[in-house]
């Protein structure tokens, strides 16, 4: 017989689960892809191509650096100075079709797709712009995303950004601002990411995964006693079926059978 979900004392309280995107959601980093289609239509040259490439390999290769981080996030946003909203919502359009969703970890998206069973709110936390951030959310299905800000004015693009990039203890500080309007329950809550970097994001929640973890964060897990999630299909798999026996669900989630 199918295994029906639990639902014995649902939480009254909003439930979030973070999901970082870069190297937790997807393979690589999503601002590099946003660089190759800006150089595929012009916008950018070689030489920028270039040091996206370079950053690329680095972060596969040794995870986020601070200063590099940083670095990257702001010449990928002051890429889009003099340009308007809707040619950059068209520029993350393609992004997704071309670049962003073959390389997507499908058991992770199954995974965030287990929270959202559970009723929970499903939020991308990620340096990236935040307009590629939600374009992923929504076409996963997904809640929504926090993420880098560009200004723009009169619908134009001034290659400023909103604030600081998102990355770091910023993360958590939007995450708890987010977290702290709609009343959530953060210590029934879930945070999912491989950087050291988002330490302060994890520390957040109630529960934390350490997900293919850089050098850092795989010692801090460790002192923590925290679980690791490698990114391949029995690991992630075995967190998924963690989440449905053991995540506290809301008042929105609905009984429905498992297979």
């Amino acid at each position: 017989m199918p295994e029906a979900t639990p639902v014995s004392n649902p939480s009254e309280r909003p439930i979030i689960a973070f999901f970082d995107v870069d190297n937790t959601l997807m393979h690589g980093t999503s601002v590099f892809h946003v660089g190759r289609e800006a150089w595929a239509r012009g916008i950018i040259g070689w030489r920028d191509i270039l040091l996206f490439g370079w950053h690329q390999r680095r972060f596969i290769k040794v995870g986020e650096n601070h200063e590099h981080m940083g670095t990257a996030k702001e010449r990928a946003l002051g890429l889009v100075a003099g340009h308007t909203e809707s040619q950059i919502m068209e520029l993350a359009d393609s992004i997704w079709e071309h670049r962003i969703r073959p390389r997507l970890w499908p058991e992770t998206v199954a995974l965030a797709r287990e929270h959202l069973a559970k009723g929970h709110q499903v939020w991308l936390v990620s340096a990236t712009p935040v307009e590629v951030g939600r374009l992923i959310a929504e076409k996963l299905g997904l809640t929504g995303a926090l993420g880098t800000r560009a200004e723009a004015v009169d619908g134009v693009y001034t290659g400023r950004l909103i604030g600081p990039v998102l990355h770091a203890e910023h993360k958590a500080v939007e995450a708890r601002a987010l977290a702290e309007g709609m009343d959530a329950d953060l210590a029934a809550s879930w945070a999912y990411s491989d950087s050291r970097n988002d330490i302060p994001l994890l520390e957040l929640v109630g529960n934390r995964v350490a997900v293919n973890p850089d050098a850092g964060l795989a010692r801090y897990a460790a002192e923590k006693q925290w679980p690791t999630m490698r990114l391949d299909p029995a690991a992630i798999k075995a967190q998924q079926r963690r989440v449905r026996r053991e995540a506290k669900e809301t008042r929105a989630a609905k009984t429905k059978p498992r297979g």
